[in-house]
């Protein structure tokens, strides 16, 4: 497998702010990437830079084996770009927006409607843009980006507007365009989108990329310890410190959280004392991977 993305060294500031400072990767072709990082960590900027809507400070980028800076309109018709902020044309409906979208890469009107369906908006093909909800809007959005079928997807937070229900029919959505050989790039802060999604992820913070693997590779990496929570009524605060090799605290919900690095051994003897009901066990997750890597403090 090639590499649809080759970024080497890439620099960008806005004046005395270094946004992305010296962020070198490959996407393979046919690859699910993901980019994370908390607010202001250069995620977006990069993705301008690779797309080719920013001049790079230094550094190169090539996409499908061409370089996308000077402007490269010859990458234009393969690639599909779906942006954090959307703009739409004023008083159109929905059809007629992707239609619009759909005309520009000489595309008829069969396969842009077939696209509304696909995102969930067959109902609303005759509402005008500024009647949508956010969220409609934002899988509007993605449809424009994809209309014209295009090699190597761009998403950047796709999700961020979507209720529960909506983000997990994308998620099948977008699975689908990568098993049919697409190259999507994903930027997003839910770790568990990444997760479900994502072939290997790079973790920024600071304008450089601090971890790069696949989220498993990351979780194992973490030895992050395993919590099983107890329910309320099983065990008492002396039944749990009696287990070994176990720290006992207690649980908001009244039961006990159990913190070991052997849970095996812990949950086989929960069970036979029979305390396995209404148990929880969590591992670690790219989340806690995300918090380690980048720290707790807040980002505005």
């Amino acid at each position: 497998m090639g590499a649809a993305i080759e970024v080497a060294d890439l620099a960008m500031s806005y004046g005395t702010l270094r946004a992305v400072d010296g962020v070198t990767f490959e996407v393979g072709e046919g690859e699910f990437f993901g980019i994370l990082g908390p607010n202001g960590a250069g995620k977006t900027t990069t993705l301008e830079m690779i797309e080719g809507l920013r001049k790079p400070d230094s550094g190169t980028v090539t996409l499908l084996g061409e370089p996308t800076w000077p402007r490269n309109p010859g990458l234009l018709p393969r690639i599909g770009v779906q942006l954090q902020a959307s703009s739409f044309f004023e008083r159109l409906t929905a059809r007629e927006q992707i239609h619009t979208f759909a005309a520009m890469y000489g595309v008829g009107p069969g396969p842009a409607d077939a696209w509304l369906e696909r995102v969930g908006l067959d109902d609303k093909v005759d509402t005008r843009v500024e009647k949508l909800s956010g969220g409609q809007v934002q899988r509007l959005s993605i449809a424009c980006a994809l209309v014209h079928d295009p090699d190597v997807v761009f998403l950047d937070e796709p999700t961020a507007a979507l209720d529960p229900q909506a983000r997990r029919n994308l998620w099948d959505l977008l699975s689908g365009l990568n098993e049919s050989g697409r190259t999507v790039v994903l930027t997003t802060h839910y770790m568990d989108e990444a997760e479900a999604l994502c072939e290997r992820v790079a973790i920024m913070d600071h304008g450089q990329v601090l971890r790069l693997d696949s989220p498993a590779a990351l979780v194992r990496g973490l030895d992050a310890p395993t919590r099983i929570t107890v329910a309320a009524g099983q065990l008492t605060l002396d039944d749990g410190r009696a287990i070994g090799g176990v720290d006992v605290a207690e649980a908001e919900s009244g039961g006990l959280v159990l913190t070991t690095r052997d849970p095996a051994v812990v949950l086989t003897t929960l069970a036979e004392r029979g305390h396995l009901d209404g148990i929880q066990v969590r591992t670690g997750t790219l989340e806690d991977v995300f918090l380690d890597v980048t720290g707790r403090e807040y980002r505005a």
